[in-house]
């Protein structure tokens, strides 16, 4: 029962890495030559990858909700707020999520870190 992730280019270095410390399953959009690409598309990428998608812009949260009221599928947005939470809280609660949760837990859902 866990979950990979799919990691937005503006999201700190050290949240990748602090996650694959901990064994989480984390690609970005650098490391697959996705960067600069707009963020329908690489939401669409991380739902072909079986992948939720992590992100501290604004934006996914909107698409996530424009999604689900057209009933659009996605595989899953985490959002988190840079200015409300620490690299530290933020490593735990994906930790938490990616190792609790399978892909059909979070298919369709927008979720907000701090838990």
């Amino acid at each position: 029962m866990t979950i990979k992730l799919y990691m937005d280019e503006q999201v700190p270095k050290a949240i990748t890495l602090g996650l694959r410390q901990r064994g989480v399953d984390v690609l970005t959009v650098q490391d697959d030559g996705f960067t600069s690409t707009p963020d329908l598309i690489v939401l669409d990428h991380a739902t072909e990858l079986g992948r939720v998608m992590f992100s501290q812009d604004e934006d996914f949260p909107n698409e996530g909700y424009r999604r689900q009221v057209e009933n659009i599928y996605f595989a899953g947005i985490i959002y988190a707020r840079q200015t409300r939470i620490s690299i530290g809280d933020c490593i735990r609660d994906l930790e938490l999520i990616a190792k609790s949760s399978d892909l059909s837990d979070c298919a369709n859902l927008v979720q907000y870190i701090p838990l």
